[in-house]
């Protein structure tokens, strides 16, 4: 196990802590919230998934035993983070005039295509909301008696019956009641649904009978009932992005007290329980075009990036430039000064593999200030510079460098070990040529300019710009050519 002491920010108490798994015999144990899956998962939903895998890579890395559980979400979660409305995935399919669970079907396997195009590691289970139901149910029936009442519309959480409601939030007032429309016969207008009953004369896709009434459950059921079934309460980490901190974890929490004290007999709480030991978020990707945003009706999703010519390990190095804590904004300059650090670093690793001679040795002082960079709150800006210092340090020989990458690719995600210059060369979707045909064009391009024919160099130039291909001239990696970025 890698030595430097292990520091996250938990966002329950504001400070960096120590971390030690709360049972060294499980092992460390981790939850994060998954995607709603009534449509494609858009740039910023996905960084949350680049932190988590950031990570689970560094506890593995670090020598702990992982169970990592990331939900995914089919059933329940509304379309904003009011009681009343539509459900996210009803809504979907009725648009789309298809059935909810071919609904579902579709966009959990879209964004799993965009885990493994992100190069993020596979949790140890995936867990789906509906396959848990009467697990929720169970779970809402051992917490009802003193923790909800019931009104035509559903069931409801009493948020004053548990310690501390919005701690995480930093506020128990009005602040994240704004976001919460009201219903008739709330007691507090922060107390949520537990379960939904279906409208008279409704006719949901998902429902299912219960005590309270044929519907469906809340949308914060959920990560409650299947946290704690596999990995036990309380558990290590919980990790989201920073829109659920004000009303998701919250409610998450509340439930999770309410369920110990009727599991235990407590009265009391233990001081500080929540469920889980850290709770971890990531910041927001800004993009200032407002593309990204789902409610506007246009987001930019990995795909489109992948079809307009752009590898997406170069979005996963944009999301490891910055602290997982910070804002990042995104923009087409941004990501292709990082499709741009991709390349050089493709184009130096292939040189070190053309010169290495046999196995190498890793170089330990640079594992140590990986391990230092890390290790205090995923500083992954941090650890990129010393990447960057390591494979240019001529006293290792080509093999020691190659050898202290496998360090940096195991922790990064970047597989710059594997990766080669080919690799990057993504065709658009919407490409004219192929990139056999570039590079015979490039090639009597360069004829061409050698027989100082520059009216024919232009016309070629023309030509491929024309075709979305911009030719690099003078350009210091010797790309020759990339994709044209609007």
């Amino acid at each position: 196990m890698h030595g430097a002491p292990l520091t996250f920010y938990n966002s329950l108490t504001r400070s960096l802590e120590r971390f030690e798994p709360l049972d060294a015999q499980k092992g460390v144990r981790v939850y994060s919230c998954g995607p709603t899956v009534y449509n494609y998962a858009h740039l910023g939903n996905l960084r949350a998934y680049v932190f988590t895998d950031t990570l689970s890579r560094v506890l593995s890395w670090k020598g702990y035993a992982l169970t990592h559980v990331i939900n995914i979400t089919d059933v329940g979660h509304l379309t904003s983070d009011a009681d009343a409305g539509d459900d996210k995935m009803e809504a979907a399919a009725r648009a789309k005039q298809q059935s909810i669970w071919d609904i579902a079907a579709h966009y959990t396997a879209a964004f799993k295509q965009n885990i493994r195009d992100l190069n993020i590691r596979e949790p140890s289970r995936w867990s789906v909301a509906t396959d848990h139901i009467a697990e929720m149910i169970d779970f809402a029936k051992q917490i009802a008696p003193e923790h909800c009442y019931e009104l035509d519309s559903g069931l409801y959480f009493d948020s004053t019956t548990v310690p501390d409601y919005g701690r995480l939030a930093g506020t128990a007032d009005d602040a994240a009641e704004g976001r919460i429309d009201p219903v008739a016969g709330k007691r507090h207008p922060q107390d949520f649904a537990i379960w939904r009953k279906s409208s008279p004369g409704e006719q949901r896709q998902m429902e299912w009978d219960s005590p309270w009434g044929k519907g469906a459950p809340g949308w914060h059921l959920e990560c409650s009932v299947m946290s704690a079934k596999y990995l036990g309460l309380p558990f290590d980490i919980h990790t989201g992005g920073i829109d659920h901190r004000e009303i998701h974890h919250p409610n998450e929490i509340a439930q999770n007290q309410a369920y110990e004290e009727s599991v235990c007999g407590c009265a009391n709480m233990p001081k500080g329980f929540t469920g889980a030991h850290f709770w971890m978020h990531n910041n927001f990707l800004v993009d200032r075009s407002g593309k990204m945003s789902k409610s506007k009706g246009g987001f930019t999703t990995l795909q489109s990036l992948i079809d307009a010519g752009v590898h997406p390990l170069a979005y996963r190095l944009m999301c490891l430039s910055a602290q997982y804590r910070s804002e990042l904004e995104f923009s087409t300059d941004n990501l292709a000064a990082a499709l741009t650090r991709l390349k050089r670093l493709v184009m130096t690793v292939s040189q070190l593999k053309a010169r290495a001679d046999g196995e190498g040795q890793v170089a330990e002082h640079y594992r140590d200030q990986l391990d230092e960079a890390v290790s205090d709150d995923l500083n992954t800006p941090r650890a990129l510079p010393v990447l960057d210092t390591m494979l240019a340090d001529k006293k290792l020989s080509p093999a020691d460098r190659l050898a202290t990458l496998g360090e940096f690719d195991a922790v990064l995600g970047l597989n710059l070990g594997t990766l080669d210059r080919s690799d990057l060369r993504v065709r658009p979707v919407d490409a004219v040529l192929t990139a056999e045909q570039i590079e015979t064009r490039l090639t009597e391009r360069k004829e061409a300019r050698a027989a100082k024919d520059f009216a024919r160099s232009d016309a070629i130039r023309d030509e491929l710009s024309a075709s979305g291909v911009e030719v690099m001239d003078g350009d210091s990696l010797g790309w020759d050519w990339k994709p044209a970025l609007s």
